[in-house]
């Protein structure tokens, strides 16, 4: 077996033991839920996470890898570019959530409006900040599964807010952290060039369990189409940022 061989294949295997090495759980469209109640992680606060970063080959003008034969090592240093480097592109995802109680109150958790929302009190979900510049923190949405009883549904989305519409140009996942158990990660990999918007994964309260479900659904308007896709019967209107940074 040559060293090219034995280099790939080792490459290979690394990918496909991956998941279980990383504690996580990937959400697929083969493998499209499960279940926190069956997990053992119903309970304290559900960490759910925005990240991002801008294709490296869409910004170089070249396809990933060109060079490696010259120089083969380079395979094993990545080539990564964040999203908030402004002489490249001008980005700007952000995470929201629309919620559905049990009592039948609605309403949307999102930068956009500064709709915060609340942790320990209705809704129960509440952003920590925004960030525009796609930073390695990213966005986050807390929930508290202690008052899970009192959560009907949950729907977290991506949209890009007032800029070029780029989602076939960034590598962008949402990840769940429960206060027990592995990670659960949905990748953003389906290309929609014209989306601004994207329904990424739902949780829902069926007969007292959570199952969390992947969505990856791309819409080409903003949260008006989504509640319409998804039948939340919301009123919306054009909604607004406070500037920052000179924005």
């Amino acid at each position: 077996m040559s060293f090219w061989d034995g280099l790939w294949r080792g490459r290979s295997m690394q990918f496909e033991s991956g998941s279980a090495a990383s504690n996580s759980i990937e959400l697929t469209k083969r493998n499209p839920s499960v279940s926190l109640t069956q997990q053992g992680a119903a309970t304290g606060n559900l960490r759910i996470n925005l990240s991002w970063q801008m294709r490296t080959s869409d910004i170089n003008g070249k396809p990933r890898g060109s060079g490696s034969l010259r120089h083969p090592f380079k395979l094993f240093k990545p080539d990564v570019v964040q999203a908030h480097t402004q002489g490249v592109v001008n980005v700007d995802l952000d995470i929201g959530c629309l919620y559905e109680l049990m009592d039948g109150d609605k309403g949307v958790v999102q930068p956009l409006g500064s709709f915060f929302g609340a942790l320990n009190a209705p809704p129960f979900v509440k952003l920590s900040g925004d960030d525009r510049f796609g930073s390695p923190s990213g966005e986050t949405i807390y929930v508290n599964l202690d008052h899970r009883e009192s959560i009907k549904r949950l729907l977290v989305f991506v949209y890009i807010y007032d800029q070029t519409p780029a989602f076939d140009r960034t590598h962008a996942k949402v990840t769940l952290y429960p206060n027990n158990g592995p990670r659960i990660e949905i990748s953003l990999d389906e290309r929609a060039p014209q989306a601004r918007s994207c329904a990424v994964v739902s949780i829902e309260n069926i007969k007292g369990e959570l199952i969390v479900r992947r969505e990856v659904k791309f819409v080409y308007g903003f949260q008006a189409e989504l509640d319409r896709l998804y039948g939340w019967g919301l009123q919306w209107g054009r909604g607004y940022k406070t500037k920052t940074g000179g924005r």
